[in-house]
């Protein structure tokens, strides 16, 4: 007599599983993240003393919308430090940045933004570059966006300083800059963005804050930028 499925299937789900299968179902499962990490993570990693490396995780929607309304407008040269699959940049673009350019180390996000921008027609009009952003010259950039982890931040804001041009905006999000005064913050929780100009005397708070930010109690009062 042939096995009746229905009769299979709920033996299947009353069963209840052995230590063997137990510990193949996490071998399996440990195969798999060992199989994202060295195809999509690791690749970006090799070279990279462990305390720079950083975790890619994509911003959000409202974490670009926010980028951008503390952007927007704004002239020269916009560049998204850690730029992951592109998005920020691609969204700079299309709110009037340019040029626009992302630096990412790891080569699959790099041909991930790609192919994003092509899909969305924009493949001549964005750059991405598979660059290490600690060895990336800002000396021409005015406009920059960071997604970083807080253990780096405090090395990025000597670069920053040292190479950014007089009038440059910064832009951090998810974390704020330690050491930096902010000029606007925009946002709640894991969505809040931070911005920052630079003067030739340092850091400093004297641009007017983007549409729907917020000025920042003890900041300087805001002027033009």
């Amino acid at each position: 007599m042939e096995d009746d499925p229905a009769e299979a299937l709920t033996e299947l789900r009353e069963r209840r599983p052995g230590a063997w299968e137990l510990l193949q179902v996490a071998a399996g499962s440990g195969l798999a993240v060992y199989a994202v990490w060295a195809l999509l993570l690791q690749p970006g990693f090799r070279g990279v003393p462990l305390r720079l490396q950083v975790p890619y995780v994509g911003a959000s929607a409202r974490q670009v919308e926010h980028v951008l309304s503390l952007l927007r407008g704004r002239p020269g040269k916009m560049v998204d430090l850690g730029s992951g699959d592109g998005r920020i940049v691609l969204a700079a673009h299309r709110c009037g940045l340019c040029p626009a350019v992302g630096y990412e180390l790891n080569p699959w996000l790099v041909g991930l933004a790609r192919l994003h921008a092509w899909r969305a027609g924009c493949a001549r009009s964005v750059c991405y570059r598979r660059e290490d952003l600690w060895k990336v010259s800002l000396r021409d950039c005015h406009n920059v966006s960071v997604f970083l982890a807080p253990s780096v931040l405090s090395l990025l804001e000597n670069k920053l300083l040292a190479e950014l041009p007089a009038g440059a905006r910064v832009v951090s999000g998810r974390f704020p800059l330690p050491t930096w005064q902010p000029v606007a913050v925009v946002g709640e929780g894991m969505d809040r963005v931070w911005a920052y100009d630079v003067h030739r005397d340092g850091p400093a708070g004297q641009a007017a804050p983007g549409p729907g930010s917020a000025s920042v109690p003890g900041a300087p009062d805001s002027q033009g930028g």
